[in-house]
């Protein structure tokens, strides 16, 4: 009987100290984001690993605006290596809400959308630091395949200081352009 007591306090404990903290998913620019200089390809730098883009290669986001008013996003990469099968995904997003247009939901099976946060963006919109409100989802993209390691570092810096672990980080391959 005394064990079975103890029973449901061990679930609340380890429930409680099992929890992981989500990341700040405050913006911290002071510009206007404007959705129509976020449009077009970014590749991805570096990524946390999951299911969805395990082993790819090589992978872009291109956004672009749909008829009715949400973004179609589609997502390219290379199985295993540059040389590997070409995977597509198709998926749509829509903004979360007016007041936050930096925060978008993004879906690629039916209706489930998940959060699609962008945290850190230059003025430019050539990088930017992506999240959501689970600690399991990292993204830093760029406008060109490869990024300068000063730039790197200070978005790895970022998304430390908003809790994500950026050892889990894994660095995508990209296409080398004609000056590399």
């Amino acid at each position: 009987m005394k064990n079975l007591l103890i029973i449901p306090f061990l679930f609340i404990f380890l429930a409680c100290h099992s929890q992981t903290k989500n990341p700040d998913q405050s913006i911290n620019s002071t510009f206007t984001f404007e959705l129509n200089n976020y449009l077009g390809t970014w590749y991805e730098i570096a990524r946390f690993d999951h299911s969805f883009e395990r082993g790819l290669q090589g992978v872009t986001a291109t956004y672009s605006l749909r008829s009715d008013g949400k973004i179609k996003v589609l997502n390219q990469g290379y199985k295993g290596s540059l040389e590997g099968k070409q995977k597509t995904a198709v998926g749509k997003a829509r903004l979360a809400s007016d007041e936050t247009p930096r925060n978008l939901e993004v879906s690629f099976f039916w209706n489930f959308y998940g959060t699609y946060n962008i945290l850190e963006i230059d003025e430019n919109y050539q990088y930017v630091l992506i999240g959501s409100g689970s600690p399991k989802y990292l993204w830093i993209l760029s406008r060109t395949p490869q990024m300068d390691e000063t730039t790197f570092d200070m978005l790895l810096k970022n998304a430390e200081k908003r809790g994500y672990d950026t050892d889990k980080l894994i660095i995508v391959d990209q296409v080398l352009t004609e000056t590399d």
